[in-house]
C-alpha cells in the first residue's frame, strides 16, 4: 500500500512532485504550489500549521523541515501529536541533492530520486563560468529590515557553483537583518531580490536605495527553496552574471 504523506513547505512539496509522488499527498502547507494538488488537505502557512487539521489527514509520513526560522516549533508539535516525521534540513547544494535521494529511497523510488538529483548535479555544474574576479552577489530574501542570505545558506554553494560569490559570505548563519551600510560594505556587484511569501518583486525598491548596484528579480520559488527548482534560480542569476560581465568586463 503506498504511504500517505504531508508536506509541510514548499521545498519538500517541490522534491514529491518531481519524483512522480505528489498523488501520495494528504496534506499540504498553504503555500506549496506544485501541480498535482487539488486533492491534499491544506494545513496553512508553513510557520503556522494547523496541527489538527494534519493529524485529521492520518498521513504515514510527514515531511517536515527547518529551513526557515520558527519552524522547529512547527516541528516539535507534530512529533508531539505522534505523527512520523523526517526532517529536511539541508544548508548547500549537496545536502539539497541528498534530500532527494533520501525522499526517493524513503517512498521505494530511489532509481527516480537519483534520476532527479544527478539532472539537478549536471544542470547546475553546466552554468559554471571563471572570470578574473568572481562577481560578488548578495541575495535579499526582505527588504524591510534587509535581510539577507549569510554563509550558511544554500545560497553560498549555488553561487560558488556559478562562479561568483555569496557577498555576505564572512557572516555567521543562514540569513541576518542588515543595516544599508552593511550592504554597501559587502561590496556586491549584483544584488538578487528574492523576497519570501510575496505575489510581486518590487527590485525598484532595492534600487531606490541608491547603491548603484544592478538589481535583478528572482523568484523565491527559484531561489528561497532547497529543492529541484533551485535550478531556475541559479539560471537566472547566471544570466544576470553574464550581462554584468559584458558591460563591466568583471
Amino acid at each position: 500500500m503506498s504511504p500517505r504523506l504531508a508536506s509541510l513547505t514548499c521545498s519538500n512539496t517541490d522534491i514529491l512532485h518531481a519524483l512522480g509522488a505528489t498523488d501520495l499527498l494528504v496534506a499540504v502547507d498553504s503555500h506549496s504550489d506544485a501541480p498535482g494538488l487539488d486533492h491534499a488537505a491544506r494545513l496553512g502557512p508553513d510557520l503556522n500549521i494547523d496541527v489538527a487539521a494534519l493529524v485529521a489527514a492520518r498521513p504515514d509520513l510527514v515531511l517536515a523541515s527547518l529551513s526557515v526560522p520558527g519552524m522547529e516549533r512547527v516541528v516539535e508539535a507534530v512529533q508531539a501529536a505522534g505523527l512520523e516525521t523526517v526532517i529536511l534540513d539541508p544548508t548547500s547544494v549537496p545536502q539539497t541533492v541528498a534530500s532527494i535521494r533520501q525522499v526517493g529511497a524513503l517512498l521505494g523510488l530511489p532509481g527516480r530520486g537519483e534520476e532527479v538529483a544527478q539532472t539537478l548535479e549536471a544542470e547546475l555544474a553546466a552554468l559554471y563560468r571563471p572570470a578574473p574576479r568572481a562577481p560578488r552577489v548578495l541575495v535579499e530574501w526582505w527588504p524591510r529590515p534587509i535581510i539577507a542570505a549569510t554563509r550558511e545558506s544554500w545560497v553560498t554553494d549555488l553561487l560558488a557553483g556559478l562562479g561568483a560569490v555569496n557577498a555576505l559570505a564572512d557572516l555567521e548563519g543562514r540569513s541576518r537583518p542588515l543595516t544599508l551600510d552593511q550592504v554597501r560594505e559587502a561590496q556586491p556587484d549584483l544584488i538578487v531580490c528574492s523576497w519570501c511569501g510575496v505575489k510581486k518583486l518590487r527590485p525598484e525598491v532595492i534600487e531606490a536605495r541608491g547603491l548603484g548596484v544592478p538589481v535583478v528579480a528572482v523568484p523565491e520559488s527559484g531561489l528561497g527553496r532547497p529543492g529541484p527548482r533551485l535550478i531556475e534560480g541559479a539560471r537566472q542569476i547566471r544570466a544576470a552574471i553574464d550581462s554584468r560581465v559584458v558591460r563591466c568586463g568583471l
